[in-house]
């Protein structure tokens, strides 16, 4: 039974590789987005806020250990772990935004694309939240997949040889009548 529940390591390696370095751009990119004007309020770069740490950093981390945990992950509950939380924090992305008047007095956290023009406010929103959060629920997805339909731990079937029968044998078979 132990046997079902390890996996080959290369079964999520790729996914947790690319899922890692999308954690790194959700933790980052409010951080030094400002430097390639591309931003959110407040537009200045390395400064920190409630608001970041919990729409930005806190999911790009969690995110970042799924997909290391998927990256170094043998066994099945390890993986399987590591991609739930990678498609909960990209999730996370999505949601943030819209859930956090909740808690915060209705008011949306996260502040408002820094850019004067329409086009560059949808690419900030993209980029920062939205598009980005559907790129990590469908990554985490497909590594969730991957992990639950490996069948390492049921053995193929060897095929069995078949039996020849000697010619001298095969003859025998027929009687005489006498």
């Amino acid at each position: 039974m132990a046997g079902m529940l390890q996996m080959r390591r290369s079964r999520g390696a790729f996914s947790g590789f690319l899922l890692m370095l999308l954690g790194l751009w959700g933790a980052l990119i409010p951080f030094i987005g400002p430097y390639f004007h591309f931003a959110y309020t407040p537009d200045t770069a390395w400064t920190y806020t409630t608001a970041r740490l919990w729409l930005e950093i806190l999911p790009g981390a969690a995110l970042f250990l799924g997909g290391f945990l998927l990256v170094v992950a043998t066994g099945r509950h390890v993986a399987l772990f590591g991609a739930l939380l990678a498609a909960a924090a990209g999730a996370w992305f999505t949601l943030g935004t819209v859930l956090s008047p909740l808690w915060n007095n209705h008011v949306a956290m996260g502040g408002s694309p820094a850019s004067a023009t329409v086009y560059m406010r949808i690419m900030e929103q993209l980029g920062f939240f939205t598009a980005l959060g559907v790129m990590i629920v469908f990554v985490a997805g497909a590594a969730l997949g991957r992990v639950v339909s490996v069948t390492s731990g049921i053995r193929t079937l060897e095929p069995v040889p078949e039996t020849t029968v000697p010619a001298e044998t095969a003859g025998d078979t027929t009687q005489t009548i006498g």
